[in-house]
């Protein structure tokens, strides 16, 4: 048993944002506010037409497979209005056929895009706003090949390959994604160098919803409902290729038939931050291997595995540090927070209560007092002291 330590130094390292700084999200907050304000104009578009001043469409659009484009934005904060309508591809073959592909600073809203290998694609935009738009059966429904921030609101995203994916390698940015849903896709948001902050969003019968390749995610208060699976990290492949942060908040994870991937189990990461969460009814537990963790307020309840394992990275030479606190493990089919040998956290102020295995396995640990554990299979408490009420 080991009394608490570091306490502070997690304290600063729970507060990191995964947010723009002050300045820049000024400057994308005056854009934004312009491009809400433009009036576009009804135009007769057709398909191949390049969109450079502020239009909205008058009818559907249903345009060839060919290597250009259905429609292109061209010129500096340009508004394009679907009108409610819908742009699709008519081929019978998807290929490399591209729905809007935006080069500037712009705004589309307002309809469908259907059928496209890619529905949205940037190439050089440093701002891109996307608001009440629905993503359809594409093979990547927003693609930034070049290009820097994605501002995506009130829209949905059903039954495409890939919601958001980049460029490897080459482009970075963060896709900012609020109020939005994400139904039968097969990958949600592909992360390389990006970032992704999902606010008020909810993820249903999707295979996957994060792949944290070597990039972050903020997840706020959103859903994630009867997934396949909730997230995932890259495999051990060494170089740059770890997930650098996933912090989740004020969010219900329900249901799932598993936080991670049969072929990858283990979220593999530097930074882990948990804070107020519901995670319940999911088949299987939590497995996390980090650098650093903070995780507070959540409950684990009645998921068909441990509730929470928590490990040293094996591809970090550090033990895994931080601070697990406040938290509850409720009848559990496992144990209920398990953190492996060599692990040190500060553990304080749980309650465990019904798991079928242990309560709370710590062997390595500190303790930092306050933890409460009875009722438990295999036994209450290892490593820490635990009171029975």
């Amino acid at each position: 048993m080991h009394k608490a330590k570091g306490f502070f130094v997690t304290i600063a390292i729970a507060g990191l944002s995964l947010g723009a700084p002050p300045a820049l999200a000024e400057d994308r907050a005056a854009l934004d506010a312009r491009l809400q304000q433009a009036k576009p104009v009804e135009c007769d578009v057709q398909c191949g037409d390049v969109i450079t001043q502020h239009t909205k469409l008058t009818h559907d659009l249903s345009c060839p497979g060919t290597d250009e484009p259905a429609l292109r934005i061209e010129g500096e904060g340009i508004v394009l209005d679907l009108g409610g309508h819908t742009v699709s591809r008519s081929s019978p073959v998807q290929r490399d056929t591209l729905g809007i592909v935006v080069s500037s600073n712009s705004m589309v809203r307002n309809g469908t895009i259907r059928g496209f290998a890619i529905g949205v694609e940037t190439v050089g935009a440093a701002y891109l706003r996307l608001h009440e738009l629905t993503f359809v059966d594409n093979g990547a429904a927003v693609y930034n090949f070049l290009g820097n921030y994605f501002l995506v609101t009130h829209s949905r995203f059903i039954g495409n390959s890939l919601g958001f994916g980049s460029e490897i390698d080459q482009a970075t940015g963060t896709f900012d994604v609020r109020s939005s849903h994400f139904e039968n896709n097969l990958l949600v948001i592909f992360l390389d160098s990006h970032s992704a902050d999902v606010l008020d969003s909810t993820f249903t019968a999707n295979g996957l919803g994060v792949y944290c390749f070597a990039g972050g995610a903020r997840i706020r208060s959103s859903t994630f409902a009867r997934n396949e699976a909730v997230a995932t990290t890259a495999p051990i492949i060494g170089g740059r290729e770890i997930c650098g942060a996933l912090r989740f908040e004020d969010s219900l994870i329900a249901d799932n038939a598993s936080f991670a991937p049969a072929t990858a189990p283990v979220w593999n990461l530097i930074q882990f931050d948990m804070i107020n969460n519901l995670a319940v009814g999911n088949d299987n537990g939590l497995a996390v291997t980090a650098r650093t963790v903070y995780v507070q307020g959540n409950t684990f309840w009645d998921n068909a595995g441990s509730g929470l394992t928590l490990g040293n990275s094996p591809i970090q030479s550090l033990p895994l540090i931080g601070i697990v606190r406040a938290n509850q493990f409720l009848r559990n089919d496992g144990d209920g927070l398990r953190v492996l040998p060599l692990s040190t956290p500060t553990v304080i102020g749980n309650v465990a209560l019904g798991n079928t295995g242990w309560g709370i396995h710590a062997p390595t640990a500190f303790d930092g007092g306050g933890n409460v554990a009875r009722d438990n299979g295999a036994g209450n408490c290892e490593g820490i002291l635990c009171a029975p009420y």
